[in-house]
């Protein structure tokens, strides 16, 4: 076995994309004390607001607690500033969640999270990245290929620009996210291509911001939760400036975009809760929607002759669904990675040994997303064995805690916010319980929680009628009710 060689470390880093991911690798490179420069194709706003390279910027986030606590390990007093921007706290335990089992209870307190608007949130990632010493970033920039540098001298690399300069780069980092071009220029470069995973359950978002009088809500946030029977559903979340962002989702039958449309939509669902919100609130702008959610993921932990000086994280090695809120912390979790990494110091292999811990950090979330979107029929592809299996245990424990069984809904919330093994799904006390159940039954199931405060359905009316969208209060229909 050959010995494993150090080699002259990278001194200048360079970032290809200034999203989340790309600056979460800035901040990663630069506490580990290299000079970086970040190059973004977006003319990047002085102020938080949504741009053509973030698709889904618009629609409603929901950001896990693990991924919090990992921004804050890269940017610490973040949350802090985040907060004082005017992102609102919130416990996930209180959360109006209609499950496909019911609603889960509420009141038991679980992890408390922030949620903000995309364009927020990454305004302050971004201003606290070109903060940092070291940190160059520039906008407006066109990357239009890599070339490798001369073998045991200068730069690893050369990153070519569509002005015709070129910058050296010590080592590259790939962050541009679902349309990242690195396929083409491994190709280019005479690297092997990698292996393409994909689950495309062909789910689609419709979003809009309505504006809601302080106190009128009574949910700090609401989730109906699609379904394979029911593939159907909708999300709504308190952001800044006293606003809700609401949503509907659709796997296989995707939301419209119309705005009387989605609101006939969210009056359709199995519950009424979202329509009530719609009802309460005043439209701001026009509806928003998504439809790139397929999840892919790039194997190139396993190309054999991957080269030196060159890395991927975020979107462009494993992109999600995001519904399920996990992109966010996967980047997060792996600038960690690549932090801790460079402070050590690289040595010959260790590009791919860091790819290698990059799909580690991933395994779970796309675990969990494609398990869940590989249910439906408009997916293609079926569940591997053990995944359905695990799938349909979890959802045993979900109707446990529909059920209020207080250890499976603080396991299964864990584990859902990455921040345990799925091992714990199998703790012998959740074991246990779902045995009573099935002999002695599951008793009664949580109640409906409430939506809008009452005494508000003069205003609900008349924020109906300003809105002039079509949809009268009296209209709604009344929520269904939902079985174990």
């Amino acid at each position: 076995m050959a010995p494993v060689r150090s080699r002259p470390q990278p001194r200048h880093v360079v970032v290809l994309g200034a999203s989340l991911a790309g600056s979460f690798a800035a901040a990663a490179a630069a506490a580990a004390g290299r000079t970086v420069t970040v190059l973004e194709r977006d003319e990047l706003p002085d102020a938080p607001r949504p741009r053509s390279g973030v698709p889904q910027g618009r629609q409603p986030h929901v950001f896990l607690y693990r991924g919090m606590l990992a921004v804050e390990e890269l940017l610490p007093g973040f949350r802090d500033e985040l907060h004082a921007a005017g992102a609102v706290e919130i416990d996930t335990g209180t959360l109006a969640w209609n499950s496909e089992r019911g609603w889960q209870p509420t009141g038991r307190p679980q992890f408390a999270v922030l949620s903000a608007t995309r364009p927020l949130f990454e305004d302050v990632v971004r201003r606290r990245v070109a903060a940092l010493p070291g940190v160059t970033l520039r906008d407006g920039v066109r990357v239009t290929g890599l070339r490798r540098g001369d073998v045991g001298a200068g730069p690893a690399w050369w990153v070519d620009l569509a002005d015709g300069t070129s910058v050296a780069a010590d080592l590259v980092v790939d962050a541009t996210g679902r349309s990242s071009r690195l396929p083409v220029w491994l190709a280019a470069a005479g690297v092997a291509p990698a292996r393409v995973t994909e689950v495309d359950a062909h789910v689609g978002y419709s979003a809009r911001v309505y504006a809601l009088d302080p106190g009128s809500v009574a949910a700090p946030g609401i989730v109906i939760q699609a379904s394979p029977d029911d593939p159907r559903g909708g999300i709504a979340l308190p952001v800044e400036g006293g606003r809700w962002i609401v949503g509907g989702v659709g796997v296989g039958q995707r939301p419209p975009r119309d705005a009387d449309a989605l609101a006939a939509y969210l009056a359709g669902l199995r519950d009424g809760a979202l329509a009530e919100l719609h009802a309460a609130g005043r439209p701001e702008g026009d509806v928003a929607v998504h439809r790139q959610t397929g999840n892919r993921r790039h194997h190139y932990e396993d190309v054999r002759n991957w080269p030196a000086g060159l890395l991927v994280v975020g979107d462009a090695m494993c992109a999600f669904n995001p519904v399920y809120g996990q992109g966010v912390t996967v980047a997060a979790c792996e600038a960690l990675v690549l932090r801790d990494a460079l402070r050590r110091g690289l040595r010959d292999g260790d590009e791919r040994r860091l790819l290698r811990r990059f799909a580690r950090v991933a395994a779970l979330p796309w675990s969990i997303a494609t398990g869940e979107d590989l249910r439906y029929a408009s997916s293609d592809g079926r569940q591997p064995a053990v995944t359905a299996l695990l799938g349909r245990w979890t959802r045993e424990l979900g109707r446990l805690s529909v059920h209020g069984d207080e250890l499976a809904h603080s396991t299964t919330m864990r584990v859902y916010h990455l921040m345990g093994s799925p091992w714990l799904l199998l703790r012998p006390g959740l074991v246990a319980a779902a045995l009573r159940a099935r002999v002695r039954g599951y008793g009664p199931a949580a109640g409906r929680p409430a939506i809008v405060h009452e005494g508000r359905a003069e205003h609900r009316a008349e924020s109906a009628d300003r809105a002039g969208d079509g949809l009268d209060p009296a209209d709604t229909p009344a929520p269904r009710p939902t079985t174990a």
